[in-house]
């Protein structure tokens, strides 16, 4: 049994706590967060402290589960995988690519396993999107967005958020990382703008963003995110990739809104139309919603622990999807290309 520790209990963090309790392949020992929050019975009973590394030492967990904020995501894996626990932590990895390398090389230097919560990896509609546009062949062109019309508590959220992390890298890199899965190339430009559309975000932060990728395969590919309550619901959810042999899409149950979280992984209908045939459209009915996604996460960090699952690819994915992310914010301040290095 994995004795683990969650850390941040924010939506992310509950939900992930949630899977810990419910899967028998778990022992969850214990719950961090920095301040008073109320949590559901199911963790009700689970010990709560206030201070991380007080928590660490006293309790010597298997794994750590960080789901805190995005700045803190670097010190708090390297210091829990120096103290002997496996690592899953929620995206981005960490907020620059220094940082992300260095938690991936304390990973290999400890022998510890290191999980980003990538969670679209663990959902079988985006696994079969994967699949069928690697079959379709490339060069690719990618057609993804995540908006959100968020306001009340999920634009509270939103803000929290925007201390640290554009939407363009916090929602960013779940995107770009299916982008790398398909091509299996490296990026070579960045090109993004973004636009600041509220007062209540820092002058140096934006809510709305979008970027291009260019590929060492001659793939190419755009990204869009916006928060807060004066986006629109119009075409809020593309996901779209096309190549010389055709097309693959996924297309989300209509009645969910874009705030609503369930709709951010959503996917029950995948299209595919190869090149001068008609559309095959498979239907996914039982697909997973967000808890069951945190589930089958728990699941897979599970089994490569105990199987000994090779992540380096996963490790190398997530840093290359930050690296794209922050090129991209880095061409939003700058008003230019940013070019990456092999």
């Amino acid at each position: 049994m994995i004795r683990v520790l969650v850390v941040g209990l924010g939506q992310m963090g509950q939900s992930h706590a949630l899977a810990y309790a419910a899967d028998p392949a778990y022992q969850l020992v214990g719950l961090v967060n920095r301040s008073p929050v109320a949590l559901p019975d199911a963790l009700a009973h689970i010990e709560l402290e206030h201070d991380f590394e007080t928590a660490l030492a006293r309790l010597n967990p298997d794994m750590v589960a960080i789901a805190t904020y995005s700045d803190s995501h670097a010190a708090l894996a390297v210091k829990s995988m120096q103290a002997g626990a496996h690592v899953f932590v929620e995206k981005p990895l960490a907020t620059t690519v220094a940082d992300c390398k260095r938690v991936a090389q304390v990973a290999m230097e400890t022998h510890r396993k290191l999980m980003v919560g990538h969670i679209l990896r663990h959902h079988p509609t985006w696994q079969a999107l994967i699949a069928e546009a690697r079959a379709l062949h490339g060069p690719y062109v990618f057609r993804l967005n995540l908006n959100q019309r968020s306001s009340g508590p999920a634009w509270d959220i939103h803000k929290a958020l925007m201390q640290s992390t554009p939407p363009i890298v916090d929602c960013g890199v779940h995107y770009v990382d299916v982008m790398c899965q398909i091509t299996d190339a490296a990026p070579v430009e960045v090109r993004g703008m973004g636009l600041r559309l509220s007062d209540e975000i820092a002058p140096d932060m934006y809510n709305y963003g979008h970027f291009q990728v260019i590929f060492d395969d001659g793939s190419c590919g755009w990204y869009e995110a916006g928060w807060g309550p004066m986006m629109s619901e119009t075409a809020h959810f593309v996901k779209d990739v096309v190549s010389p042999g055709g097309a693959v899409s996924l297309r989300a149950p209509q009645d969910i809104g874009s705030a609503d979280v369930e709709g951010h992984t959503a996917a029950d209908q995948l299209i595919v139309a190869p090149t001068g045939q008609g559309e095959v459209k498979r239907n996914f009915p039982d697909s997973p919603g967000h808890q069951g996604l945190c589930d089958r996460q728990a699941a897979a960090m599970a089994r490569a622990i105990d199987q000994g699952d090779d992540l380096s690819r996963h490790v190398e994915d997530a840093v290359r999807s930050v690296a794209i992310c922050l090129a991209a914010d880095e061409s939003v301040r700058s008003g230019a290309p940013v070019r990456l290095k092999p």
